[in-house]
């Protein structure tokens, strides 16, 4: 009787117990605090590509955390103007930005580093430093001393080299020319006789049909098609060489980033990196269509000469010399760049190059539209 009351006791507590330990809420879940941020883009709503990616990045940690990683995003003059955002996640303004490091050159040209420099990378030779070659631990190393923490969340791949009121063939020819070109390329385009200008880009449309400035550049087919700059600049240069495979980064507050726990920070990491690779797909889907209308619409597309770019080229040279001779934190980053860009050209000159080069051949001939049936 004592051993059947005993066995009956039993199987009561280790069904009170199981059940217990069935509803009772996970470790990860009850460790999992909610967090609500707010994030300064330095991007207006209208070019849904790159301030979509805030938005998106927004999104994808609301969903991977059920809801309890929320950051909410503001474009560029709702909390603080767009090029102040960098600045308004490491004073505390706000948890966090969407930008590029390059607008805050002039506060300390390190910056630069981990967004852009002039004739270093493409966006997948980019992309294999920051992920490969530690260049996100470099650029961090700097983001330390200035508060913040940064991680790649977007690229638009290499940039069109600006819209020009007339042509621009020879050297000669940048004589004077009054550009609306910011941060370091600006810095470097400024030796070849060019007056660089600080215009946002709202201002940018009427000040070229003014006459106010004879040159802008913006960002690729797909941005620069909203804006209608062929209208009162009709010469499509390229290539951006200064903007070979520019990062937007997403910044954090370190002292707020230090406060996440683990689990947040690997997930914060990981969607990062998704949506840095989401932009770049976006913008390379999105932008022959959009090359094709501006073309149809009065652009025309010029090839920077082999004269103007060789001068830049020795000219960014110049520039990045009497940086480093004077900022330690571009010289390491800059260096630790140059270590892998040799590397990487000598290579991409054989499989890739011979195999796109190739397919624009059959291009060009005809052969790659579709068959009509």
């Amino acid at each position: 009787m004592h051993r059947r009351s005993f066995l009956t006791k039993a199987s009561v507590g280790g069904v009170a117990a199981a059940a217990g330990a069935t509803l009772a809420a996970p470790a990860i879940a009850q460790e999992a605090p909610t967090i609500n941020w707010r994030l300064a883009s330095s991007f207006p709503k209208s070019l849904d590509t790159i301030y979509g990616g805030g938005a998106e990045l927004s999104e994808r940690l609301k969903e991977a955390s059920d809801g309890k990683f929320n950051i909410q995003v503001f474009a560029a003059g709702e909390i603080v103007p767009g090029l102040d955002a960098i600045n308004a996640a490491a004073d505390g303004t706000v948890e966090s930005a969407h930008s590029v490091g390059y607008y805050n050159w002039g506060k300390d040209p390190a910056f630069a580093c981990g967004a852009d420099l002039p004739f270093t990378f493409s966006a997948r030779a980019k992309n294999a430093y920051n992920y490969q070659g530690g260049g996100i631990d470099q650029y961090n190393q700097f983001l330390e001393t200035v508060g913040l923490v940064g991680y790649p969340c977007g690229n638009t791949g290499v940039q069109m080299g600006g819209w020009f009121r007339k042509e621009v063939n020879t050297l000669a020819d940048m004589q004077g020319i009054k550009m609306r070109i910011s941060g370091l390329a600006g810095r470097v385009v400024e030796k070849l006789g060019v007056v660089p200008q600080q215009i946002a880009g709202g201002d940018i449309y009427p000040s070229l049909e003014k006459g106010t400035i004879d040159a802008a550049e913006w960002v690729g087919p797909y941005d620069d098609n909203k804006l209608g700059f062929q209208k009162v600049a009709p010469y499509y240069y390229y290539p951006g060489f200064w903007e070979g495979g520019p990062t937007v980064s997403f910044f954090v507050n370190k002292a707020k980033f230090d406060e996440l726990p683990d689990s947040y920070k690997a997930l914060l990491r990981t969607c990062c990196q998704a949506t840095d690779q989401n932009m770049l797909a976006k913008y390379d889907y999105k932008n022959p269509t959009a090359l094709k209308e501006l073309a149809a619409s009065g652009a025309q597309l010029r090839t920077y000469s082999e004269e103007i770019l060789t001068a830049a080229f020795a000219a960014a040279n110049e520039v990045y010399a009497e940086i480093s001779a004077q900022n330690e934190h571009f010289k390491r980053q800059y260096e630790a760049q140059l270590q892998f860009r040799d590397d990487w050209y000598l290579y991409n000159q054989t499989a890739e190059y011979t195999f796109d080069t190739f397919m624009m051949i059959q291009q060009r001939n005809g052969k790659l539209a579709p068959t009509q049936g």
